[in-house]
């Protein structure tokens, strides 16, 4: 299917406005451009009931920021289930910030409450640092959940490319850690740690996500090389300490169809489903990587918005109404 018209204008008028791409950037100018730009094509933001900002506790002392959604009055007699959040932005950009009304969407579309977890970023922080942040802040909402009126045996997992990377692998560490999740929510997630895959060839340039760019971004995070073959950061194909994947939570799968990382979110939902895992792979057409974030421009984004909040809710066990 060709590029949808709206997105061909989104990919025109970035070409016209001939501003550095982010591989062209330091990493703290990248995340400052990133954060003034996230907003332009995002929906509207979807008032709520209460937002908490938060510290969490991490394995090694320190403290990260999070972001609480309650879309409705917390109700300690019949809590609500949770959606844990990952932002995406290649480990080096991005913040509960510029993913503000995505999650405030999740929350009220899919009746549940949000945590959207602000890991620290690249290139200060180095793989594993985001992986262990995403985890530990899961733990922590599964073992605090009563104070926030949460039922901590509905809880997901979920984010959009890098954020998707670390909800694949806390799916695993939570199964691991008994933690019973009942979804993955996975958007155009990345999972390999090299770009190798037809797509990759295909839509290297001109699709918004350039090779140059995610090459960038694993050059920041990653220590050296030998961690791209790390299953935490290639769960598709990484050989490192590589766990058995069977029995993880359901997962729900993004891909876009002019996306860079759409062949290996299809082979990881292969990979999983081969597995015995449940698996529902929906591949929008027409769209680009980080189309879920233009929502307020690209009229088609709000039926993949839909899609997703029906696998929550599904998921749940929420009612649509």
């Amino acid at each position: 299917m060709p590029l949808n018209p709206k997105i061909e204008q989104v990919l025109d008028m970035i070409e016209r406005a001939r501003r550095p791409k982010l591989h062209e950037m330091t990493a703290q100018d990248a995340r400052a451009s990133y954060e003034k730009s996230a907003p332009i094509l995002e929906i509207a933001s979807a008032p709520m009931f209460a937002i908490e900002d938060l510290r969490i506790p991490t394995r090694d002392g320190a403290t990260i920021r999070a972001r609480l959604y309650h879309p409705v009055e917390p109700s300690w007699a019949e809590p609500a289930p949770a959606l844990v959040y990952y932002h995406g932005g290649g480990f080096t950009v991005g913040s509960v910030d510029t993913h503000d009304a995505l999650c405030r969407m999740f929350a009220r579309d899919a009746k549940c409450t949000v945590l959207s977890v602000d890991y620290r970023l690249a290139p200060e922080y180095k793989f594993p640092t985001a992986v262990e942040d995403a985890f530990d802040a899961l733990v922590w909402l599964h073992s605090h959940a009563a104070e926030y009126g949460v039922d901590a045996s509905r809880l997901a997992v979920g984010g959009d490319s890098a954020g998707g990377t670390l909800a694949t692998v806390c799916a695993v560490l939570a199964r691991d850690a008994g933690i019973e999740l009942v979804l993955q929510l996975l958007i155009y997630p990345g999972t390999t740690g090299h770009q190798q895959t037809d797509s990759h060839s295909r839509f290297a340039n001109g699709f918004l996500l350039s090779g140059d760019t995610i090459q960038w971004f694993f050059d920041h995070y990653v220590r050296d090389r030998s961690d791209r073959d790390d299953w935490r950061f290639a769960p598709l194909d990484g050989r490192h300490g590589a766990p058995d994947f069977h029995g993880v939570a359901p997962a729900w799968i993004a891909t876009a169809e002019y996306d860079p990382l759409s062949d290996e979110g299809d082979a990881y939902a292969e990979k999983l489903h081969a597995l015995g895992n449940r698996v529902t792979l929906k591949r929008y057409p027409g769209m680009i990587h980080e189309f879920f974030k233009m929502g307020g421009f690209v009229p088609e984004v709000g039926a993949a918005h839909a899609d997703a909040a029906a696998a929550l809710r599904a998921a749940f066990g929420v009612d649509a109404h």
